[in-house]
């Protein structure tokens, strides 16, 4: 049974890494539609069959970094990937950035899809949105992933924005929109580079494509409200505490060049019943760095087989 079980597993990251090698193209029975949900319209894509899984994308990406795993899970599972509000290709928004109002964003999304409960794995901002999400409604909540950032006003929050690897968090208004607008892969390649084990790892094509959605109108503006809603959202997130802790299953992650082990010593503030993984050989951009090992780790703690430490294919 050990046989067989590495074989499948072999087979599946020789799949993931094949799949990630044609960037952003998502198998072809995933369907994309625009979705009106909470006073704006998200574009999400959706595909596959049996229990829901949220992806919900972070800063500097799109939904689109989610191809790799949605081509490992449809085959069980229902995909939902929308793009955030104001973000990639969803519509224009100049405000409602705040994660509890986002949160409403996604729950839209699952009504009117007719989905009642579903895994929501998150990364980066997006581990925000689904935060907001788990503790506003955690009937709808089955599995929560976080990967690789903190939650605003959880744990050690106010140490951690004294990092000054952080100093974006606080840019952000319209001075600073004017300085980026026509300079987006200037300040993106910042992040993928100096958030990287290994720059490299971040393709050039990747860059190329998510820079041209920044550029897109309005995308900025949308980016920079993200981080100008933490103060916000760390009065939402303690107020949802004083409520109770999650009580659902949660897997926390962190690149080892990264956030590592530090995820789940945040959670811990926060939830009941944390694992943690550590994705070796990864910074900050866990799905385009270690696809294969990050995708193995989500699938695995879905599934209730969880591992606490990944390596990358040889």
């Amino acid at each position: 049974m050990t046989s067989l079980r590495n074989v499948v597993l072999l087979l599946l990251l020789l799949f993931v890494r094949n799949a990630f090698a044609g960037s952003f193209v998502f198998p072809k029975e995933v369907r994309t539609q625009q979705v009106a949900t909470n006073g704006t319209t998200l574009h999400v894509r959706v595909g596959g069959q049996g229990p829901a899984v949220v992806m919900l994308h972070g800063f500097a990406d799109t939904g689109d970094m989610w191809a790799p795993l949605v081509a490992a899970l449809m085959r069980d599972h229902t995909v939902v990937v929308p793009d955030l509000r104001g973000i990639g290709l969803s519509a224009r928004a100049t405000t409602g950035f705040e994660k509890k109002n986002q949160a409403e964003d996604v729950a839209g999304v699952l009504d009117m899809l007719g989905i009642s409960k579903a895994d929501v794995v998150a990364h980066d901002i997006g581990n925000m949105v689904a935060f907001a999400f788990a503790a506003a409604h955690p009937d709808r909540t089955t599995h929560l992933v976080l990967m690789d950032a903190p939650v605003p006003g959880v744990g050690p929050w106010d140490e951690i924005l004294k990092n000054p690897l952080l100093w974006h968090f606080r840019f952000g208004g319209p001075d600073m929109e004017r300085l980026v607008a026509g300079r987006e892969r200037i300040y993106l390649d910042r992040f993928w580079n100096e958030f990287s084990a290994n720059p490299a790892h971040f393709d050039e094509a990747s860059r190329r494509h998510y820079a041209e959605l920044y550029a897109r109108p309005g995308v900025m503006h949308a980016a920079f409200g993200q981080f100008a809603a933490f103060d916000q959202d760390a009065v939402d997130n303690r107020a949802f505490l004083t409520q109770g802790r999650l009580a659902m299953p949660v897997l926390a992650v962190g690149g080892d060049h990264s956030f590592a082990r530090t995820m789940a010593h945040v959670m811990r503030f926060a939830a009941d019943d944390v694992k943690e993984a550590v994705v070796r050989d990864s910074g900050h951009w866990l799905m385009e760095e270690q696809p294969a090992a990050t995708v193995e780790v989500i699938r695995a703690f879905l599934a209730g087989t969880d591992r606490c430490e990944t390596s990358p294919p040889t």
